[in-house]
């Protein structure tokens, strides 16, 4: 297992939720939730975390239909993710399938006692969370990082 903090991004419409994890890559935890912004202020949001975390590797979840196809949020979030990687390179960007993270968030919150109408708040934080648990226990059971990595579009920060 390569050692180093990993921020993971739950990309949506409206939020992007955040997670990361310690530098034994052992423990991700809930970080924030941005707002999307047309004007990428969550795109520069992002790549302040990446820098103030030092993170040596980033995982954006990538959402395909249920079949494994693509959608205009898997389009979206490709697109999300290609920007990042162009603000903050060298920084890895991967992208990590994320089937089903969203309802296995709102399970994992229902279980820890939290009320749905709080979830708004919190759920893509979660999804965060669980989208690089993922990504760390395919690297620890393979012994590569996980998904497909992103090649950065030129995008210059402000």
């Amino acid at each position: 297992m390569r050692y180093g903090v990993r921020l993971a991004f739950d990309v949506g419409k409206a939020r992007v939720g955040v997670a990361r994890c310690d530098a034994e890559a052992i423990l991700p935890v809930p970080l924030t939730t941005l707002r999307r912004d047309r004007y990428g202020a969550d795109l520069d949001q992002a790549a302040d975390l990446v820098q103030d975390h030092a993170a040596v590797e980033v995982v954006v979840g990538l959402p395909r239909t249920m079949s494994g196809g693509s959608s205009s949020s898997t389009r979206d979030a490709r697109r999300w993710a290609r920007d990042l990687a162009g603000a903050i390179a060298p920084v890895p960007v991967r992208l990590v399938d994320e089937r089903l993270t969203t309802v296995m968030a709102h399970r994992s919150l229902h279980e820890s006692g939290r009320r749905e109408k709080n979830f708004r708040a919190i759920v893509d934080q979660a999804a965060a969370v669980v989208i690089l648990e993922q990504a760390l226990e395919a690297e620890r059971a393979t012994g590569a990082p996980a998904g497909e990595p992103v090649v950065p579009t030129k995008r210059g920060r402000s």
